[in-house]
Formats: C-alpha cells, sequence, structure tokens
C-alpha cells in the first residue's frame, strides 16, 4: 500500500500524510455492495468520480448519490445530494471519507478500470 515498513504510529501517520497521489489513489477505497460483489466477485474498489455511493455513516446516513469529485490531496469525496451552506449562505458539498460510504453502482464507462476488474476476478 505504500506505507512505511515500521510498527511506530507517527511513522505510519507520517508515510500516509506524505504519500505521493498516485499511492493515495488506493487510500479511497469503498466497500461494493452485496449485489456488486456477487456480480464482479471483489469486495472493494477505489472511488473514482461517476461512481454511485450510499453514505453508511454520519449525519448524511442513508443518502444516495454520485460522487462529484474525488479529493486525493484531502482524502475525502463530495457526493451529489450531501450538501450544507457556508457562511455566505451557498451550497457547497460536504466532504466524506470513503470509508463511510458504500459502492452501489460503478461507472463502467472506462474500459481499463472495467478490464482490472474482470482480471481481479479471474484471480480469485
Amino acid at each position: 500500500m505504500g506505507l512505511s515498513r515500521s510498527s511506530q504510529p507517527r511513522k505510519q501517520r507520517k508515510s500516509r500524510f506524505n504519500a505521493p497521489l498516485h499511492v493515495r489513489r488506493k487510500f479511497l477505497t469503498a466497500p461494493l455492495s452485496r449485489e456488486l460483489r456477487r456480480q464482479y466477485g471483489i469486495k472493494r474498489l477505489p472511488i473514482r468520480t461517476g461512481d454511485t455511493v450510499l453514505v453508511v455513516r454520519g449525519d448524511f446516513k442513508g443518502t444516495r448519490g454520485k460522487v462529484v469529485k474525488v479529493d486525493l490531496r484531502k482524502a475525502r469525496i463530495h457526493v451529489e445530494g450531501v450538501t450544507r451552506n457556508n457562511s455566505r449562505g451557498e451550497t457547497i458539498y460536504y466532504p466524506i471519507h470513503p470509508s463511510k460510504v458504500m459502492i452501489v453502482e460503478l461507472d463502467t464507462s472506462d474500459k481499463r478500470r472495467m478490464e482490472k476488474i474482470e482480471k481481479a476476478k479471474a484471480g480469485q
């Protein structure tokens, strides 16, 4: 996963915070729904813009929506329907950690992603 081999929490945290973006993409992994698990034969995938997710924890629990933005630097995602008003009264997306959502529908437009999923399915 790109983290240090040390078991010291401070070194684990440091390597996580200093990880390059191509490694951080792996941190944004979320579990698949039961139906998708059965269909694709894998348990989890990195979230992408266009996937439909269900929020399973927090104030927005039960909300289902499309992923609008994936923020690698902050390790958060923005989902349609998960919004709040800022001090100026503007509606902004509320950032959610990917471990608090479940993927219920995949964006299948990317051929490479689907090839990877099929390859992972064949490996199990």
